[in-house]
Parts: C-alpha cells; structure tokens; sequence
C-alpha cells in the first residue's frame, strides 16, 4: 500500500496571479475599472434648483441631452479612475422610441414605493484588480414599456400593493428577449478589451443595434480655461483619442463597424428652447432611432462615439462582438489574441476564487459567494462633488437661484471629492452613505484588504470629514445622522487583513483611530442632549423603525433618547478602546486613551441600566418586566414616557461588546492597574457590565452592556420565532405588533407601529425603505459577530434556547452558525430548488436563464425572504459572502478569513 501523505496545505489567496497583483506596489491595474455610475440623472449634485427636487430639475428624459456636470453614466460602464474617458453599452431593438443607452426607473414620486430602476441585469464575475469583469442585461425585444411601467406603479399608489415590475408587464413572454453579456479584460493596465456577447432567448430571429459608446467627460464646459478632448475616426475600425494629459489611445473594432460622432454638450433647443448649431449628446440616439444623420457629425470627430453593428440573430444562436481600447503603441491584437488574453484573464479569476473558496463545498453556495462580490466589485464609481463649487455654480454656466445656496449641505463647503467609492447601488443609491461603507468594507476585506483600508481612510480625511469632526452621511443631507460603525469596521478590517497577511497594519489603524476620537467627541457634544450620556443621534440610518420621523423635531416637543443611539454610542466607545489597546502594545501612550473610552462605556452601561423595578419611567433606557430596551420620549414638561416597541432598536445594545485577552496585563499594565482600582472602588459600575470576578475562558475578561441575565432575556425574545426569528435572518421588529401595534395618541393624532414584513404602508422617510418587520442583512451580521466575541468568553457549556420553545440548548457559536445558516438561505437553493430572494415569480425560480442569476436586495421580507428594495444593493447585503465563508480561528476569535491565512505568528490556527 502506498504510504500516507498529508494533505497539502490550502493555497494562499495572495499566492495567486490576481492576489500578486492587489500585493504589487504599483497599484497600476486598478486605473481602469467599473467606475460609471448607473444613474447620473435625478442626483443632488446635478440639480442645481430653487426647490431641492432632484428627480424632477434632470430626469431621464433629459439625460441623453444633457452634458452632466459631476460624472457619468451608463450600462456595463467602464473608465479611467479620473473618468476622462468612458466605456459603456448602448442597444436599440428597433423598437424604442430612444436608445438603451441607460437604465431606466421610477422616481421617488413615481414609484409607489419610491425610486425603482425598472430593467434587469446582474453583476456575474469580477476580480479586485478589474482585471476581469463580467455582468448580464436582459433586453427586450418589443417595445420597452416606459408608459406602462409609470403609469400602473402610480396607479398602485393609491391603494399600497407591490411594486409593478417589468417582468409584470410580460414583455418577457415566450423568451423573446436578448441575453447581452458584456466582460472587460485588460491585457495590460491600460489596455482594455470589451466583449460583448449577443445570445437570443427568443423563438424567432430577430435583430439588434449594438453601439459600444467611447465618450469623454465633459471638463470644457465648466471653465473657459479648459481644453476640448478629440476622438476622430482614423481608420475603418478604428479611432483615435486624444486628451491633455493622458497621452493619445485608440479605440478599435474586430469586426466591421459604423462609426456615429457627436460632442458630449448639451441640446439646449430640445431641452430650453435655445436651438444652437453643433452636434449634441443625443445625435447618435437620433441618427439611430429616428433617421436623423445630420445630428452627427460628418467629419467623423467629436467628444463623443459609437461602434454601430447591426446584427440579424437566429433564434437560440449567439453571436460575439469585440473591441479594444489601449495606448497607440500598444501591439497589434487580432481575434485569436483576444480571446487568449481573455481566456487567461478567466483562468486567472477562477484560480483566485478557487484559493478564496477552497473550504466551501458546496457549488452553489460558492456562485452565491461570488456573485456578491462581483455585485461588490462592480459597484465601485468615481464620486465627484465639490460643494463649494456646486453651492456657486460655474462662471460659464447661468448662476444657480439664490435659494440653492441654502436648501442642502451648504454648511460643508470644504466638502471636495473625488476618488473611486464603493456605492450602496449605483443605480438606487448612486453616492455614498457613511454606515454603508463601513460594512462594504468589511466585505471587502475578504479578497482586498488595501482597498478596504483605503476607504475608511477616506472618509476621514479632511476633504470628507467635517471640521467638528462629523462624518458626511450622504449626499441628500452630509448633515444626517448614520450609525458610528467606521470604528467597529476598522478594527473587523485590521483583523481580517492581519489574518490573510499575518501583519498587522497599525499605521492603518493609527491613522483612522485619530479622526475617529474626533467624531467621537462630536458626538458626546451633540447627540447628549442633558450630558447624561443618553443618546438621541436621530435618523440614526433606520428610517420608519420609531414612532415618530426620527429625522425632523418630534410633534409632541421635547426630545427622544434613543436605545439604539446609546447602544451604539457604547459600541464605539468600546470599538475604540479595542484599537487602543492595540496600539499600546507599540506606544504606552496609548493606554490612557484606552482607559478614556473605557470609563466613557462604563458611564453609558450606567445609563442605560434602569427604568424602574415596576415599568415606571426614569432616567434608564432598560425595562427590567419586559427584559427589553425601549426609546424613551421626553417631554417639554419634564415628564418621561417608554415607546415600548419591540425593535432592531432595542436589539443594538447586544453589539456593544469587547472580550479583553487574558495576557492583557503584560501588554498594557496601566490598563489593567486602572481597570483593577475600578473594580475595588466603583463595584456599582462594575456589576453593570459583566462579572469580572468570574473571569472567562483562558481569564478573559467581557465588557458588555448585557450581564448573563439580561444578555438571555433579549436573546430569549430574539430568538423567539413568533417575535424576531425568521427561517431567514431576525426581523427589523417583532412579529408581535402585527396583532398588538404599539400606538401613542397625542393632541388627537394617533401614532401607530405594527409590523409590515414587505413594503412600507407609509411615506415616513421617504417610503422606499421599510425597517417595520423586514430583514435587513448589516443588523444581522453585527448580531452575528457579538455572538462570536461572546463565545470567546462563555465556557462551552453555557448554552441558550434556539429557537425559543424548542428545547434546543445551543452554545453562542452555535447560535451565530444558525443565524448566518438561515440569513445565507435567502439566497441559497433550498430543498425544492427554489432561491427564496426570488420569491414567487416563475420566470426567476425555474427559467435556466434567470434561476441561477442571484439579486442582492435592499431588505427582505420579515417572512418569505423575498428580496425587496434596491435591487442591486450588493454594498450591505453583499456581506453574504462573510456568512458563507467558513470561519477559521485566529487570535482566540473565529473570523471569516480565506483558506491559507496566517495569524501574526505564522502558524495557521485550526478551524
């Protein structure tokens, strides 16, 4: 028999030619990427308004006239990370009253329940370098029903029903319709090759218009001082571009082509009634759908262009398209070298995710995994907004109305940016939103670490942060209130990367830990109405979860202390106290400052603590006869009323905790000599917190709003599943108030919370989001993750009731392993094959070409797992991948890290 080897080791990610590559200096492969927008139009930084309405001051009908200002868009968009030159799709059926050149959706005041693109697409395939990506549109081939889609979602308004999708209107029917895909691959950093591949679904053959579009950004018409790019037609296939600065490319076609030229400049005689001669934005879509060729340009030059190949497909053929655009020195490539670049590109992305899923078994929970992060990948775009210049508008353009000075963000004018951000959904949520990005971060330290450092770093720079030390929450209003989690994801992104690198970055961590004790101080300064650290924080990123509109003053005057607001502020004051500690281990310095947020948290869990034995109001947010937190209001009249809602809200203090490593004495002496005198002199703060008298597993110590007691009561009730628990992840609120809404009269207004497990049934905040029973994947992971750092501490026999009733008696690990296993199944085949995130709709559940396209929603509904929301909300709800990644333990603590990771000492830790 032959002898026994040992298993080889698992590979290492950064081992891999992708990982070489995000290890290499030279961050030159990341220059070109999927940085367009997918919707430019309707978004604060084009509308320069008397009145703020953005949707209405540049819709979509005018966005193929209209020159942007502050970026672009487009369908599988792709440029440079300055976006002086853009690479996107454009189609035409034949059909269309205007070209497919842009996704298209409902407006806030549109839709029935807010803003909703209305196409389908999904992002398949990706590599953090952009060295390989791949998406998927579906495009009709009747007539795209703009009018109907408008028409029935108002309609519906009237009378809340579901969304009115496009696949509602059947112009899917009998597959008549084209699969376009569209992959770039770069054979080299600056050499970009475009394929796009053409397959007809439909019973009958049919034809298309195909125009890749190559345009320039507009900079010209912003300043008088500003030079005007050129492309020109050089060659049959084949175009030139130049632009100062960026030295001369070319744009080829592989195949025969008609070249369409236009300037990328605004019509203002379609658009205001102010004809002028030149050829605008929209030629090429009138050349192509309404005969119009004195709309481009003869000369073949302009701003802009596109590649017109009209094509004839057979029914259930394929047909495939190339194009390149590279520097002209570039070597001459011809098909079969393109599709050798392309086929190494590929094997290249399936080695990386190979090393990343090697300890994932199962198939289709690795398509999942991939296909979320290809939603991450694709979701990163160049974020451009001045505001002080956006506040004056241009010295070339008319000045804005003097009412656009004062209606948003005008109290951020040393807000300038303009860097490659990772989006919520690029079509939905097309800026960025300070929370969001702290999660999307998380994620992607899972195969980029660098860049996710890089984004925390960012918005904490001076050109983002505000002087007083707030975080910009996003662009409708930088002035908004989102949850502190950059602290939180900082030091989930230190470790991550320290596992995968076995080094830890502490300059990173240094870095951010700075800026951050100056938003921290902002909001001791703000958010603590009476200085008893109680939290009101407002919006706080929950939308319609409270009573009343967290955002505006209350109606009953006074003001509202916050469950959750507090629960996060003693999650930072922890988050930083943990990086503190970290960086002591190099600079004793640090050990005061840890000491700082340390007593600060202590001062919260007091707080917090009490509402009185019998349920009557005091100054506390805990109410000890129902073991839940509630939001306390406070009345102009000194007066104190609980707003017993059983909520997400009431669930956030669970996320407030940090075990601290037995050997912590060695390390941080001073710490530890100012934890023990606490311990002796201030027992009343002490037994808030955890029983330090009875240390942990290896004597670690647990600093946790939530004693054993009161840790249970919550989980009792979390995990119960006629309350939070769902088959798919915890409910936003119980499933209690569905029979037993919680309401509060006042002056005759009745103010009513019950739980709604899909859409919204009000417009509070806006009506596009829903926090009133739904399931929302950031809240889920965070619980998550408070449950394994609680396992680091419990011994292995403290177990819980999970679910509640069922006699099964789990472990905290175990309890996070279930919940991870039943928010991962919204989007996993179950046993009847079906993907819940599809819900009901046959076409997506059994269709071979829809069944396996997996869309990672805003929310989800609180029973039925449907995705609902933003379709294309891969930021948050991309942190699936965590979940489906198995965990591996480093540094006592289990941490989603790839196959091959290493700790700081070098030696891989067992599962």
């Amino acid at each position: 028999m032959p002898a026994e080897t040992s298993p080889p080791d698992p590979p290492s990610l950064l081992d891999t030619v992708e990982g070489r590559r995000l290890l290499a200096s030279d961050q030159g492969w990341q220059r070109w990427g999927p940085y367009l927008s997918e919707r430019q139009w309707g978004t604060v930084r084009e509308d320069y308004s008397a009145s703020g309405d953005a949707w209405d001051y540049l819709p979509h009908d005018h966005a193929r006239s209209r020159a942007y200002r502050w970026g672009e868009d487009g369908i599988a968009g792709f440029s440079d990370d300055h976006q002086f030159w853009c690479l996107a799709l454009a189609l035409w059926n034949g059909q269309d009253p205007i070209l497919k050149e842009r996704m298209f959706g409902l407006t806030n005041a549109e839709g029935n329940h807010g803003e909703d693109v209305k196409e389908l697409w999904w992002y398949q395939d990706g590599t953090p370098t952009h060295s390989y990506m791949r998406v998927l549109y579906k495009y009709p081939q009747a007539e795209f029903p703009y009018d109907d889609l408008v028409a029935e979602n108002n309609r519906r308004k009237a009378h809340p029903q579901a969304e009115y999708e496009l696949v509602d209107t059947g112009i899917f029917a009998d597959n008549r319709y084209f699969d376009v895909t569209v992959e770039y691959a770069k054979a080299g950093t600056d050499d970009i090759l475009m394929r796009v591949t053409v397959a007809n679904r439909g019973p009958d053959p049919a034809s298309l218009h195909v125009l890749p579009h190559l345009w320039a950004r507009n900079t010209w018409s912003w300043s008088d001082r500003a030079a005007r790019p050129s492309l020109k037609q050089c060659a049959p296939e084949r175009i030139l571009a130049e632009r100062a600065g960026t030295g001369q490319r070319c744009f080829t076609a592989l195949q025969p082509c008609d070249f369409l030229f236009c300037d990328n400049d605004t019509n203002t005689g379609r658009l205001f009634g102010q004809p002028r001669p030149g050829f605008f934005k929209d030629g090429i879509n009138d050349a192509v759908t309404r005969g119009r060729t004195e709309a481009v340009n003869p000369a073949r030059q302009g701003t802009k262009c596109a590649a017109l190949v009209r094509l004839d497909v057979p029914a259930g053929a394929s047909v495939t398209l190339r194009f390149r655009f590279a520097p002209t020195e570039a070597a001459v490539l011809d098909e079969a070298g393109f599709e050798a670049v392309l086929r190494d590109r590929i094997a290249e992305a399936d080695a990386f995710y190979a090393a990343l899923q090697a300890d994932i078994p199962e198939p289709d929970a690795r398509l999942v995994q991939r296909q979320a992060l290809a939603g991450m990948l694709w979701s990163k775009q160049r974020y451009f907004f001045d505001v002080r210049r956006w506040l004056a508008g241009d010295p070339t353009q008319p000045a804005p109305p003097p009412e656009h000075r004062t209606i948003r963000n005008a109290d951020w004018p040393y807000l300038d940016n303009a860097d490659i951000i990772s989006m919520p959904d690029k079509w939905e949520y097309p800026w960025y939103a300070a929370w969001d990005l702290a999660f999307h971060c998380v994620t992607f330290a899972l195969i980029d670490p660098a860049f996710a450092k890089g984004q925390l770093i960012l918005l904490t720079r001076e050109w983002y942060m505000n002087p007083n030390g707030q975080l910009p929450a996003y662009e409708w209003n930088f002035s908004d209130v989102n949850p502190p989690v950059h602290a939180w994801a900082t030091w989930r992104v230190y470790e991550m990367d320290r596992a995968l690198t076995g080094v830890g970055d502490r300059a990173f961590l240094e870095r951010v830990f700075h800026k951050l004790m100056l938003n921290f101080t902002w909001w001791v300064n703000r958010k603590d109405k009476d200085g008893r650290n109680i939290f009101q924080g407002g919006f706080l990123g929950l939308d319609n979860i409270g009573v009343f509109d967290r955002s505006k003053p209350l109606p009953t005057g006074g003001f509202l202390s916050q469950a959750d607001g507090t629960g996060w502020m003693a999650m930072y004051a922890l988050n930083l106290m943990r990086i503190a500690l970290e960086l002591a281990r190099d600079n004793p310095v640090y050990e005061d400052i840890a000491t700082k947020f340390f007593e600060h948290f202590l001062y919260i869990a007091e707080a917090m603590t009490t509402m009185g034995e019998s349920g009557e109001a005091s100054s506390g947010l805990w109410d000890e006869q129902d073991g839940f937190y509630y939001d306390m209001l406070n009345l102009p009249d000194g007066s104190r009323v609980p707003l017993r809602v059983r909520s997400l809200v009431g669930l956030i203090p669970i996320c407030a905790v940090e075990v601290l490593d037995g050997d912590l004495e060695a390390s941080c002496p001073n710490f530890v000599a100012r934890l023990r005198w606490i311990l002796a002199h201030r027992t009343d703060l002490a037994e808030l917190v955890s029983r330090w008298e009875e240390p942990g597993q290896q004597n670690r110590l647990l600093l946790s709003l939530l004693r054993r007691q009161r840790m249970t009561a919550l989980l009792r009730r979390m995990l119960d599943e006629t309350e939070f628990l769902s088959d798919y992840g915890v409910r936003s609120v119980s499933k209690v108030h569905a029979a037993e809404p919680f309401v509060y009269e006042n002056g005759g207004t009745r103010f009513i919370v019950d739980y709604e497990p899909a859409e919204s049934a009000t417009t509070l905040f806006g009506g596009n989001s829903n926090w009133r029973g739904p399931i929302w994947m950031p809240i889920n992971v965070l619980l998550i993750e408070a449950l394994y750092e609680f396992e680091t501490f419990y011994p292995k026999d403290f177990t819980i009731e999970c679910p509640t009733g069922s006699g099964a008696m789990l472990t905290l690990s175990e309890i996070a392993d279930e919940l991870a296993r039943r928010v991962s199944n919204l989007f996993l085949r179950n046993g009847k094959g079906r993907r819940p995130v599809l819900g009901d709709e046959p076409l997506f559940q059994d269709d071979p070409h829809f069944r396996d396209q997996v869309p990672f929603h805003e929310y989800f509904h609180g029973d039925t797992g449907k995705g609902l929301g933003a379709t294309h909300q891969t930021g948050w709800s991309g942190l699936v991948a965590l979940l489906l990644q198995p965990r591996l333990r480093h540094g006592g603590k289990l941490m989603p890290v790839s196959p091959g990771s290493v700790p700081e000492n070098g030696v891989q830790s067992a599962p």
